[in-house]
């Protein structure tokens, strides 16, 4: 057996494995002239763009205040009913405290920017890197723009205190089930998700509550995780009742940890004075 062997870093390369024998250092590579530009599309190397993605992203939405993300088509025209109501969201949403968060794109992205911009709000865009150019929308007022769609769904996910659905494509289905997956599986905590316009998400809500429930392919509850409405009012107000009930329920667990504490500062005391048993 090839016993010689070579370290790149903590790597351990042994026998005729290639690379096993490495003729220059790291440092000595870093320092040389680059010949070619190929080195920046190897995988280590996107490792340490993906890396600082995530903390691009978590240093700039670490501050924002609490926030729903909004997600819908990018394809929607300006003068369509579904733009008006996505600017009605936005101002609600910014009216009851939330800052708000989309794709950072035009149509049902921009029109949730828009109305919490123009409400004096923070409108927040997370943009992509696509083939056919984007841009962020004109309304929003922090924004930030990823390579890697699953750094850009960490933070629709990690900053958002719920999620809301307007009309949309592929790209809004992958979001919506994604959440929902995230909160059925407990990965999340359970979010308020609303799905917004009942004539295009009826035919889906009722395959999920029929088919999806009686093959048994989810639970009884599981369509219970979403609302479906028309009215941005009512989305909102959903959202602030799920939070102020879990603020409640929060609440209700630190006063029984404090009478927990309590009790055991008194059982404490009771042994000290030479005590045996439980205090009455």
């Amino acid at each position: 057996m090839d016993r010689s062997f070579s370290y790149t870093g903590p790597v351990l390369r042994r026998g005729d494995l290639p690379g096993a024998r490495i003729r220059s250092t790291t440092d000595q590579r870093l320092l040389d002239e680059q010949p070619s530009t190929d080195w920046k599309h190897s995988d280590p190397w996107r490792v340490m763009r993906i890396q600082s993605e995530f903390v691009e992203g978590f240093g700039t939405l670490a501050e924002i205040p609490k926030a729903v993300t909004v997600w819908g088509s990018a394809r929607v025209k300006v003068e369509h009913p579904y733009y008006e109501m996505g600017v009605e969201l936005g101002r609600r949403l910014h009216e009851a405290g939330y800052a708000v968060i989309t794709g950072g794109g035009p149509g049902l992205m921009e029109a949730p920017n828009r109305g919490s911009a123009e409400a004096g709000g923070v409108s927040v865009g997370l943009g992509i890197e696509l083939p056919m150019e984007q841009g962020l929308n004109d309304w929003v007022t922090l924004g930030l723009n990823f390579r890697y769609f699953f750094v850009r769904k960490t933070m629709f996910l990690k900053y958002a205190q719920a999620f809301v659905c307007l009309p949309g494509g592929y790209g809004t289905l992958d979001e919506l089930f994604e959440a929902l997956v995230m909160v059925q599986t407990g990965k999340v905590r359970r979010f308020p998700i609303v799905l917004l316009g009942c004539d295009f998400w009826g035919g889906l809500v009722q395959w999920v509550r029929g088919r999806l429930v009686e093959e048994g392919m989810i639970g009884e509850s599981d369509p219970d995780l979403f609302l479906l409405t028309d009215s941005p009012e009512e989305a909102v107000a959903h959202i602030v009742e799920v939070h102020r009930g879990r603020v409640e329920e929060l609440e209700r667990r630190r006063q029984g940890l404090l009478k927990e504490l309590r009790d055991l500062e008194g059982h404490s005391d009771w042994l000290e004075n030479g005590h045996n048993g439980t205090p009455e």
